[in-house]
């Protein structure tokens, strides 16, 4: 059975600004030799090690080596997926999740893994599809009802969206990604003030939140509030200088257009 892991990746990537989930080496196959288990031990740890400070390269070759001694572990396979996504690497990361599927068809993190390449991809229905079989899976995960909310945003579905982010964080109060994806699609539907209103509920929580922020400036200065909208751009741009690059907020990050607008507008006097 594959375990999750609290493990964070402190938003160096993502698609649908939520990380891939990483899953512990468990058995070991049918291996009985101590030495190849130790030496799977160790380049588990160094491949999580890896990823931990993005090497992500590095992190896949590390989880191949493990395949090649152990071609069975479902949690192998997800993992070396998470690693290929972190390269841009969709089309490959989304043979590894097929392989874990297979292995471990009643596990949800491969279904997860495997619908946010599809949302890099652009595969809406399917990514949909997948959050759709987690939550068959398992009602209560918070995370599919997240990222099944970033793939109907994906299509333009905003109303369809805002209901997964309020089903996610009704779940899991403190899942701050969800209640930043929800207070972006409030926005995109013309309810502004009540956007505002929560994206500062939720700097208030997280004062370190890049992304809220970088929002919060965009709509504040849209707002005619241009000395908040300041004081919100040091710090974003302090904790992260990609919202600077409006092709990576709009096609990465993948905010929404009404807020990409603003952005841009606060951009362009600056």
């Amino acid at each position: 059975m594959i375990r999750l892991i609290a493990f964070v990746l402190s938003l160096l990537l993502t698609f649908s600004w939520v990380n891939p989930v990483w899953a512990e080496v468990g058995s070991m196959g049918n291996s009985t030799n101590p030495d190849i288990i130790k030496q799977i031990g160790e380049w588990a740890n160094a491949a999580f090690d890896a990823t931990e400070n993005g090497r992500f390269a590095q992190a896949e070759k590390l989880w191949t080596q493990i395949l090649e001694k152990n071609p069975e572990n479902a949690a192998v396979w997800s993992n070396r997926g998470n690693s290929r996504v972190s390269q841009n690497k969709l089309a490959e990361a989304l043979t590894d999740y097929d392989e874990a599927i297979k292995l471990a068809p009643n596990v949800t993190d491969p279904y997860l893994n495997r619908g946010t390449a599809l949302e890099g991809l652009g595969r809406w229905e399917e990514a949909i599809a997948d959050y759709n079989h987690v939550l068959e899976l398992d009602p209560k995960d918070a995370m599919a009802y997240n990222n099944r909310g970033n793939a109907k945003a994906g299509l333009g579905r905003w109303q369809e969206a805002i209901a997964d982010y309020q089903k996610c964080t009704e779940i899991a109060p403190n899942f701050a990604f969800a209640r930043a994806n929800y207070a972006l699609a409030l926005y995109e539907i013309g309810q502004k003030t009540e956007a505002i209103h929560e994206l500062k509920k939720i700097v208030r929580k997280y004062p370190k939140f890049a992304d809220v922020r970088a929002a919060l400036t965009a709509a504040l200065w849209v707002d005619g509030e241009q000395g908040e909208a300041e004081s919100n751009w040091v710090a974003a741009f302090g904790l992260d200088t990609r919202y600077k690059d409006l092709n990576w907020v709009r096609n990465i990050r993948r905010w929404p257009p009404s807020m990409v607008a603003a952005l841009d507008k606060f951009l362009k006097l600056k």
